[in-house]
């Protein structure tokens, strides 16, 4: 019970306005690991933004599978840096957050479809190339970035046509990013 109740404090100090006070109870909240996790997964409905961005982080570090579907919830939250997080943490999670995330590119919010590519990117699984290739046609030019990128990151072969094809669109961001990773091919 003094446990939950040490790590409930924990938690509600990741709401200070001060970065460095939350860094710190960030890697308290990483070092205690599984006992955190229900805590934590449920702090990412708090309306304190520095609270949800804060969960993210530790879940992502801590890398309970558990988390994967709250923090896809939480790409579509409506502050830029928590959908970040929530991107950033489930690319922490491996080989089991990427079905989920490639079922993520068709999704009706291009932010969620874009912190999913770029999910994807990181983890490398290759089982995505296919998908991220559909999503450099995206609509969005965010979502098509984060494709592009992904690709290039991947490394595959199969991404080669798709890039060359990638150098004409009409984001500045797509077409550079592209042009780098065409080079490593």
């Amino acid at each position: 019970m003094e446990k939950k109740k040490n790590v409930d404090r924990l938690i509600e100090t990741l709401k200070d306005d001060d970065e460095h006070v939350r860094v710190q109870v960030s890697d308290l909240l990483i070092e205690i690991g599984e006992p955190a996790v229900d805590p934590l997964i449920n702090a990412l409905d708090d309306p304190n933004k520095n609270l949800r961005r804060g969960a993210a982080h530790v879940l992502g570090n801590i890398g309970n599978s558990k988390a994967i579907e709250p923090l896809i919830e939480v790409l579509s939250d409506e502050n830029k840096w928590v959908r970040r997080e929530a991107s950033g943490a489930l690319s922490k999670m491996g080989e089991d957050a990427v079905e989920p995330l490639i079922n993520l590119l068709d999704n009706e919010d291009w932010r969620v479809r874009g912190g999913a590519a770029w999910a994807l990117g990181n983890i490398g699984d290759k089982n995505a190339v296919e998908p991220l290739i559909k999503a450099l046609k995206d609509e969005s030019g965010f979502v098509r970035g984060g494709a592009a990128w992904a690709l290039g990151n991947i490394g595959d072969e199969r991404a080669k046509d798709a890039l060359k094809e990638a150098l004409d669109d009409e984001s500045g961001y797509v077409k550079k990013v592209a042009e780098r990773y065409l080079k490593k091919f």
